[in-house]
């Protein structure tokens, strides 16, 4: 096989780690393209390499399907990404991680001083939740989300 050949699904699966079922999972949902031989038989731009493996890692990093797909949108299909292609992707995720680990430092820091339920029970509730302001965000642990 050339270095520019079209990849058979099989190979692409086992280049990436993917089973064959996952990746027309992804291609159902548009995130990789493939074009059909004369024989019926699915290809694939070698460039979907690096396609399937961002979406395995952005799925490690917590983003939903739907937000790979925005962060893939602007990705030329048919070639390998350039540098400055990953850098705009990189960014987009970049301010939602940063968003997620304030969001956890913020749990973290409260953690040990509220149990976030809005009881009123712990000496320190009147300075979370004083006259019982949390009970408007509804039922159950409503500081902590």
């Amino acid at each position: 096989m050339k270095a520019n050949d079209p990849l058979p699904i099989g190979e692409l699966a086992r280049r990436t780690g993917l089973t064959v079922s996952a990746i027309r999972f992804y291609e159902d949902k548009g995130l990789v393209e493939s074009w059909r031989t004369s024989g019926n038989q699915r290809r694939f731009f070698r460039s979907d390499i690096r396609r399937l493996s961002f979406i395995l890692i952005a799925q490690r990093l917590g983003l939903s399907l739907t937000q790979v797909e925005q962060a893939l949108a602007g990705l030329p299909q048919g070639r390998t990404p350039n540098a400055s292609d990953w850098e705009a992707i990189s960014g987009q995720i970049r301010v939602r991680l940063d968003a997620q680990i304030a969001s956890l430092e913020k749990l973290r820091d409260n953690l040990d001083g509220c149990i976030g339920c809005g009881c009123l029970s712990l000496k320190s509730c009147a300075l979370y939740n004083r006259d019982d302001a949390a009970a408007s965000g509804g039922s159950g642990p409503s500081v902590l989300r």
